[in-house]
């Protein structure tokens, strides 16, 4: 995939993603929100507790990713985008997901995240926080997906927005950012890459180098 380093094909990239994720994960049922890229200092997202977009088909929810966690590993892209989705999938299916005026994602949520290839862990007084599977890294192999390579620098660790927009802690419960769970090789001479999940020996059959861990 050519890399993506405007951001209009930034959000086709995301637009192509949640329709595939909508017809793997959710069996096509989702609603299409319009997806944003908004500067979110220290969190990776929302999805809008209600219809906030207006078009010529009627209204809709938005989905946004921060700008500032834009080009961090595909997998957390993916991980990002199905947390909201459920989010979205439980809203328009009557589950109530969130509790405690929606600062905790509940067992409802966990139950449905782990239905779309998350791994669900315990994050405090926020209930269940998600991060990415092998199946997950496994299906952006597949999908031949890489990073969305410009994001905004704004200096703030990311953590986690839940659906009514209240900040909740990172990944690991403090605001650090996840190492990538796939390495990404590269020829020295031609630039053509690859990605693994382990350590590989790789040839570049064009120009006959091995590739190196970039």
């Amino acid at each position: 995939m050519k890399q993506t380093t405007k951001m209009s094909r930034a959000v086709g990239q995301l637009e192509k993603i949640y329709s595939h994720l909508n017809e793997d994960f959710f069996e096509g049922t989702l609603s299409i929100p319009i997806i944003t890229v908004q500067s979110k200092p220290g969190t990776y997202g929302h999805c809008s507790v209600a219809k906030v977009w207006q078009r010529p088909d009627g209204s809709t929810y938005e989905l946004n990713i921060a700008a500032e966690v834009l080009n961090y590993p595909i997998e957390e892209t993916l991980d990002t985008m199905i947390h909201e989705m459920v989010h979205l999938y439980c809203r328009e299916n009557g589950i109530k997901e969130v509790s405690r005026g929606g600062t905790y994602h509940n067992g409802r949520f966990k139950a449905e995240a782990e239905k779309r290839g998350l791994e669900c862990f315990r994050c405090g007084q926020h209930g269940w926080n998600t991060r990415p599977s092998e199946r997950l890294v496994e299906y952006a192999l597949s999908k031949d997906w890489n990073e969305i390579r410009i994001g905004r620098n704004s200096g703030f660790q990311p953590i986690r927005i839940d659906s009514s927009g209240t900040s909740q802690p990172g990944t690991f419960g403090n605001g650090e950012r996840r190492p990538s769970s796939t390495r990404k090789l590269q020829c020295p001479c031609c630039g053509n890459s690859v990605r693994a999940t382990k350590a590989v020996r790789i040839m570049c059959m064009d120009c006959m180098q091995q590739m190196v861990e970039v």
